[in-house]
């Protein structure tokens, strides 16, 4: 039975982890903005979504033999490829950070994850809907 539920939330349970870890990585963007040769990165979300949601040839998933084996650092869920962001027009001390670009990132991403948890609430009530008989 819980496996069924674990299945039901998985797909926007990795989509929130891998949101989160790019919320991450644009802020850090954002911290070194002045800091020279800083290289602004990012994810390529679909990309990483599809890989991750075993859609994708390539999927990597954990197997531990031994009750003893640890988990997976959770710092970068899936080891998520990050690529470094071209720009059109680098500063001179070499720092590859455009601050507009990086907040319209941001945002977006900011707005996206706030619909991911809405879509999560709504299957929360639905499955507490089904169980009350309301």
């Amino acid at each position: 039975m819980l496996s069924k539920l674990d299945q039901y939330f998985d797909f926007n349970t990795q989509a929130l982890k891998l949101r989160s870890y790019r919320q991450q990585l644009l802020a850090s963007n954002v911290a070194n903005a002045d800091t020279p040769n800083y290289k602004a990165v990012d994810i390529d979300f679909a990309r990483e979504l599809k890989r991750v949601s075993g859609k994708q040839p390539g999927a990597l998933h954990m197997a531990a033999t031994s009750q003893g084996h640890l988990q997976a650092a959770t710092g970068n869920p899936y080891n998520a490829k990050i690529m470094y962001r071209s720009t059109s027009q680098p500063n001179i001390d070499g720092n590859t950070v455009n601050m507009d670009e990086e907040r319209a990132q941001f945002a977006e991403n900011s707005l996206r994850y706030e619909s991911t948890v809405r879509v999560l609430n709504g299957q929360i009530r639905g499955l507490m809907t089904a169980i009350k008989g309301v």
